[in-house]
């Protein structure tokens, strides 16, 4: 009961801090909304879309429904699953180069927009990662449900919570090729480039901060100091999404390389724990850093 409980409670943390952020971006008027906004709603979007697929195989309607139905349906869930993470992961790599282009050279650039601060080229990216997302999930279709052809009507086969589950007898190469293809090109590259990104962000900021002066702060103060103020807090907040997102996919590599899923029967568990940490939390870190979590945008979003 008590475990009940406290997944019930960690779902309504999970979806309210995402549904938040999209219902203030949402809300917003269509030509107050910039390009972070939009990367950050498609953000959000896919968390929630792969917090929800993701619960429902945590309260294990797939064993008790789909093994009854057609395997179709097991690979309709896989793959929804795998686009939702595809997508986060993929807006989470955009949202860090973003702001490091925003910070970087804003001495040399003062208020020019950078490419990607054009909304249309922020859609247009944004349409890219929803398209690379959908291709990258689609073989998920083709990826064999169960551990072995001749196990296809036990329980623990029909649809198993590890997308790559092998049996000891039968493993189509497929698994094998997409499952590091998956973890190469899907988790460890972004992983380097939001590690990469994120160390020049830092160095950006200990440089800029080394170079203020008293003179400095005075012209700031009296120019733009609410806007630098503004970036300064917003960048913040990115570079500790970043390092949560560090810390679970190393984690999730790690564990990936490392143990497998009939090795250790609480796999499925870490495994969920780890993928719905980064959407968990990112939402309420990118909104502290933003003004959606404000008071006077909470007033707006209670009122309709």
């Amino acid at each position: 009961m008590d475990y009940q409980f406290t997944a019930s409670v960690g779902l309504i943390l999970r979806l309210v801090g995402n549904m938040f952020v999209i219902l203030s971006i949402v809300q917003t008027k269509v030509s107050h909304i910039k390009s972070f906004d939009l990367f950050l709603l498609g953000l959000a979007s896919a968390n929630l879309e792969e917090i929800v697929i993701i619960n429902i195989y945590n309260v294990n309607i797939v064993e008790t429904f789909f093994i009854t139905t057609s395997a179709w349906w097991c690979h309709l869930l896989k793959f929804m699953t795998t686009f939702g993470k595809m997508a986060s992961i993929f807006f989470t790599v955009v949202i860090c180069i973003f702001r490091y282009q925003k910070l970087r050279d804003i001495k040399h650039r003062g208020s020019l927009p950078i490419c990607l601060d054009s909304i249309t080229s922020a859609w247009t990216l944004s349409g890219v990662g929803v398209m690379l997302s959908t291709l990258l999930s689609l073989p998920m279709f083709a990826i064999t449900p169960q551990g072995s052809v001749e196990n296809i009507t036990e329980n623990s086969a029909s649809c198993h919570p590890d997308f790559f589950y092998c049996g000891e007898n039968y493993c189509p190469t497929l698994n094998h090729v997409y499952k590091y293809l998956i973890m190469l090109l899907c988790h460890l590259l972004p992983l380097i480039i939001v590690t990469f990104t994120s160390c020049l962000t830092i160095t950006v900021l200990l440089s800029q901060t080394n170079m203020v002066t008293t003179e400095d702060n005075v012209r700031c103060t009296n120019h733009h100091s609410g806007k630098s103020n503004g970036l300064h807090r917003s960048t913040v907040a990115v570079l500790a999404a970043m390092g949560l997102f560090q810390i679970d996919w190393t984690l999730y590599l790690i564990l990936q390389w490392t143990f497998s899923h009939s090795d250790n029967p609480f796999w499925a568990e870490i495994e969920f724990f780890i993928s719905t940490s980064y959407t968990s939390f990112s939402p309420y870190v990118y909104g502290i850093g933003s003004p959606f979590f404000s008071f006077e945008k909470c007033k707006q979003l209670i009122k309709i």
